[in-house]
């Protein structure tokens, strides 16, 4: 993948998790910024950091259970560590800061 797919396949999913977010009912803000960087926002004030990261052509996490990197296999976004999905780790990730029900789709 050269860097105008990745840039567009991870812009694509960012948006994708901006827009469920405002979807799921759950009490989060979220901010898409410039630049690649989605920051979510929780009631406590802590935050979930989801970012592109271009030289490894990855989608990295920085939330309060710890880093992910999310690498592209050709259908869709897994942690390079347990080969979850992005939006299902995400959902997970973000319930425990929120203290309820966050489902992305």
């Amino acid at each position: 993948m050269d860097d105008k797919e990745f840039n567009a396949r991870a812009d694509a999913m960012l948006a994708r998790i901006d827009a469920g977010l405002e979807a799921c009912g759950a009490d989060v803000d979220s901010q898409l910024a410039a630049g690649g960087v989605l920051e979510i926002e929780f009631d406590d004030g802590s935050k979930i950091i989801v970012n592109r990261h271009g030289v490894a052509r990855e989608i990295w996490v920085a939330a309060r259970a710890g880093g992910f990197h999310f690498r592209w296999d050709g259908t869709a976004w897994r942690d390079t560590r347990d080969n979850a999905e992005l939006m299902e780790k995400l959902s997970t990730l973000a319930s425990q800061q929120a203290g309820e029900p966050v489902a992305l789709s």
